[in-house]
């Protein structure tokens, strides 16, 4: 799945298209892996509720600013977008039950960018149980 981010920060919610992909595998029990093979994006669960979505980018600036002095910016001036990638994880795998998503009432499932605007690819693996 691509995605094409706008911003250098941002949580891009994509359960829709994960559930159409659970969907049209046609698979009714089994589990879904949602992942990213970028080292400065993240996957992550959460509720998709507009103040809830800005503290989580004002905690990733909290923890791991941007204008630290990281050794990793000799590099490619990227360092926080790495660090934040190592807190949040790259995948999240959740239960097919019945053909759909197990997700709580507010759970969605979030694409993370830390280093855009970009483009991007999620993997999508659908696992027969």
């Amino acid at each position: 799945m691509d995605i094409q981010t706008k911003a250098r920060t941002e949580l891009i919610d994509i359960t829709d298209r994960i559930r159409a992909s659970v969907k049209e595998s046609g698979i009714k029990d089994g589990i879904c892996i949602i992942s990213t093979r970028h080292t400065t994006s993240s996957i992550i669960i959460n509720e998709n509720e507009r103040g809830l979505r800005s503290d989580i980018l004002e905690m990733l600036e909290t923890l791991i600013p941007e204008n630290k002095n990281y050794a990793h910016n000799q590099i490619d001036n990227n360092a926080a977008s790495h660090l934040r990638a190592a807190l949040l994880g790259n995948s999240a795998t959740l239960p097919i039950e019945d053909g759909h998503l197990v997700l709580g009432t507010w759970q969605s499932i979030f694409f993370v960018e830390l280093d855009g605007p970009r483009n991007r690819s999620v993997n999508v693996k659908i696992i027969k149980s």
